[in-house]
């Protein structure tokens, strides 16, 4: 009997070892928690593809927790340069399956703000891929953007 009880409460424990990966209130799950450094960027426009980021001597990067996103770009002389470039923005996301959708709450490009994007991600080792359509009627902005992204350690 107190075998029986001892071999129950080994395989509980053991079972409760095998879980899933963590995941966050909004169900993202935790490889997406962190510090990305953008690799990559097209803009896709009518057939079109240009490669637009990350220009030469800059740099972004994007950071998500559970439900907040912001990015960054900056260029890498530290603003000496005749056109010094900083942008920022962030707002709220959400990650169902490989659909994410964000909020653009606050933007350096002000216009921007309040806006709704859908994409989708994936995911391979450290490398995230977002894919999505961009479109502001009111700024004449319709473009497929493709950005890739590898996680900083």
């Amino acid at each position: 009997m107190r075998a029986t009880f001892l071999l129950s409460f080994c395989i509980f424990a053991i079972a409760g070892c095998t879980q899933k990966p963590a995941e966050t209130e909004k169900g993202a799950p935790q490889s997406l928690i962190g510090t990305w450094h953008l690799v990559s960027s097209k803009s896709i426009i009518k057939g079109d593809t240009t490669v637009t980021t990350p220009p030469k001597d800059q740099e972004m990067v994007k950071i998500f927790n559970g439900s907040d996103f912001a990015f960054f770009t900056h260029d890498l002389k530290k603003g000496k340069v005749d056109q010094p470039v900083f942008s920022a923005g962030s707002g709220t996301y959400t990650l169902l399956g490989n659909n994410y959708a964000e909020h653009l709450a606050y933007c350096n490009a002000r216009d921007w703000e309040n806006r709704d994007f859908k994409f989708t991600v994936e995911f391979k080792h450290d490398t995230l891929i977002q894919k999505g359509i961009e479109k502001i009627d009111s700024l004449k902005i319709d473009h497929e953007i493709i950005e890739t992204y590898v996680k900083l350690r």
